[in-house]
């Protein structure tokens, strides 16, 4: 049962690097690149490997939490109309969530295995970075036709849920990814937004749930621990990040993600250029 306090210290780091940037749009996978370098947890690779996608279940836990109301069909608060539409919302998530869970089952192990590189990560980052800024300039004299969750079409879920994909590939961000989708399609960057936290919650719970049982349940006291105090973190952390940027984007557009992006990218570049490739020995 003996965890050194440097693992839980350094369990804690990891915690609120994912509840930051599991839903801000500037890409986990890039941050914790980075920080892998400097933080190195004293457990297995198998063990690792998990934490990194089950520690995203405190962050899930935080949107359910944030907007129990909201996702609650069966709430004794709504009226017969707010539950039919709580019901459609759902309907909605689940039609998004199928190009991730098809396409995703099918070319996860290839992404892990082949595109898992700074180098990879480093493109999306700018990429991305770049649309972004393109896409509020663009979006400058555009109005957009669907400013409330409930107008939300099934097409338009879908075609969110295809964007959903783009996040197979590291760096990209699901956030990100799915938040540019909505944007393209004329939905409001607060229903982007709203809609992408909703549409992680089957992902993620569905991505943590392969992991746990890929690896089994064969756990020492202190690796429970350690998915414990990561998960908590992370979702304490998550609270905080979500409420920023829904209050954030009333006021901003996200042009400054995408700038925060570009520099991520150049640092990780100037990082290879100096120390080496750190996904090199993965």
């Amino acid at each position: 049962m003996d965890v050194a306090i440097a693992d839980l210290l350094k369990t804690v780091i990891l915690g609120v690097v994912e509840g930051l940037t599991e839903w801000l749009p500037i890409s986990s996978t890039g941050h914790m690149i980075l920080v892998d370098e400097f933080i190195k947890l004293d457990v297995s690779k198998a063990f690792m490997d998990m934490f990194l996608v089950v520690i995203q279940l405190g962050a899930i836990l935080a949107v359910v939490v944030l907007n129990f109301e909201k996702l609650n069909p069966f709430s004794s608060w709504k009226t017969r109309q707010e539950k039919r539409d709580t019901i459609e919302l759902w309907k909605k998530v689940i039609v998004a969530s199928i190009p991730a869970a098809v396409i995703g089952l099918a070319l996860n192990k290839f992404m892990e295995e082949h595109l898992m590189t700074a180098p990879v990560v480093v493109a999306t980052l700018i990429f991305y970075g770049i649309l972004f800024i393109v896409i509020e300039n663009w979006n400058r004299h555009r109005r957009p036709r669907i400013t409330e969750l409930e107008r939300l079409d099934y097409k338009t879920a879908l075609i969110i849920g295809f964007f959903q994909v783009l996040s197979l590939v590291p760096g990209t961000s699901r956030s990100g990814s799915t938040i540019i989708g909505g944007l393209l399609f004329g939905a409001s960057r607060y229903v982007a937004t709203e809609f992408t936290f909703f549409l992680a919650i089957p992902v993620m719970f569905g991505a943590s749930f392969l992991k746990m049982v890929k690896f089994g349940i064969h756990y020492t006291g202190g690796e429970v621990l350690i998915l414990v105090l990561g998960m908590v973190t992370a979702f304490i952390v998550s609270i905080v990040s979500i409420r920023f940027l829904l209050s954030y984007i009333k006021t901003n557009d996200f042009k400054a993600f995408g700038w925060y992006r570009i520099v991520l990218g150049l640092v990780v570049i100037a990082y290879m250029v100096l120390v080496g490739d750190p996904t090199a020995n993965d």
